[in-house]
């Protein structure tokens, strides 16, 4: 699981038929220290999580899959939670 801010909303016309009711956000993973890690991510919204929110995610297709209850449909990546409050000690990671 890592952590990432959402940065947009995918809208899409057409989709496969087993994402029906399933929102598909853009997710930029992010260090601990805040800034970006790579490139962002298309991913499933298991939560209702809106632009700008710190987020868990899931960039795993078997994990993203199951936690969102649809095993047989083709996700990569899933947004699994929503940050309300980071509490990091960097101090404690260098140790």
């Amino acid at each position: 699981m890592l952590i990432g801010r959402v940065i947009g909303e995918v809208i899409a016309s057409h989709k496969h038929e087993s994402y029906e009711g399933l929102s598909v956000m853009l997710v930029q993973p992010l260090e601990l220290d805040g800034s970006p890690r790579g490139v962002p991510m298309v991913a499933v919204d298991a939560v209702g999580a809106g632009t700008g929110q710190l987020v868990l995610f899931a960039p795993e297709g078997y994990c993203a899959m199951t936690a969102v209850n649809r095993l047989q449909t083709p996700i990569d990546t899933a947004i699994l939670g929503i940050v309300d409050h980071l509490d990091l000690r960097l101090d404690l990671l260098t140790k």
